[in-house]
């Protein structure tokens, strides 16, 4: 039975992780990771990543507070033994539906609107994640912006605005094509140090600007904000006062988005 180094390990994994490999292959699998400290984090990481996918649930379940309220209100226009005539208790039925229907659209809305960040604090965590265990950061890798902005345009129905940030100790190291927020997005690639620094960026169907907003995730740090009718996210695993700085350097930088 042959060994295993890293490379082959790498390219075996998904196969290994979702029980494809035959039998020989699986135990070879098996065998190096039980000797690859590295190989066996990556292993870990990805069984996390699936399970971050996969945790999603569609369904919300309104509040306890918000039908406890809409039944009292329900209570309050239909008083029981209430004596209407016909046409008034049918006109009053009508109001209720439309108030009920008003009420429980705006709770589900407002829920599903906090629940929906939330989904895409998650694709964006297992983006950066993914694009670091499979080593491919970049589908165009270069430091010149001048041939990573081109490479995006025909590839999205918007053109990112792409800089370099080298003298600020931000490098570009290249660009590539996401999938986020159930649409493909552009995802900038910057360096620090040893560090990466994806930078996705997407339309938003605001106009309006939000300041930074820090969240923090599995270890890594993210900033967010909207301007000039794109939303960013910025993940890294720096340190928050270095993220932030990179995020404050893009916001100044301006941003130019033209639909296609």
């Amino acid at each position: 039975m042959r060994n295993v180094d890293c490379r082959q390990a790498q390219q075996l994994l998904h196969g290994y992780l979702d029980g494809e490999l035959d039998l020989v292959h699986s135990v070879e699998m098996e065998q190096h990771l039980q000797n690859c400290g590295a190989c066996k984090s990556a292993y870990e990481q990805q069984q996390t990543l699936r399970r971050v996918i996969g945790g999603g649930s569609l369904y919300y379940r309104a509040p306890a507070d918000l039908r406890k309220r809409v039944r009292s209100e329900l209570r309050r226009v239909n008083p029981p033994k209430l004596a209407l005539n016909p046409r008034l208790r049918s006109i009053m039925s009508l109001a209720t539906a439309a108030m009920l229907l008003v009420t429980v659209t705006w709770a589900v809305d407002r829920n599903w609107r906090g629940d929906a960040t939330e989904a895409v604090v998650d694709q964006v965590v297992a983006s950066h994640v993914r694009s670091l265990l499979v080593d491919h950061v970049a589908d165009v890798a270069s430091s010149d912006r001048h041939q990573v902005k081109p490479w995006f345009s025909g590839k999205l129905d918007y053109s990112p605005e792409v800089n370099d940030f080298a003298p600020q100790g931000f490098p570009l190291i290249g660009g590539r094509l996401d999938y986020v927020n159930h649409r493909p997005v552009a995802a900038m690639v910057y360096g620090r140090r040893k560090h990466v620094i994806n930078l996705f960026c997407w339309p938003t169907t605001g106009q309006h600007s939000a300041a930074l907003q820090p969240l923090q995730r599995q270890g890594y740090q993210l900033f967010h904000w909207t301007k000039s009718g794109l939303e960013f996210w910025a993940m890294s695993d720096l340190n928050a006062a270095e993220l932030q700085q990179f995020a404050k350097l893009v916001q100044a930088a301006g941003t130019e988005s033209s639909a296609n």
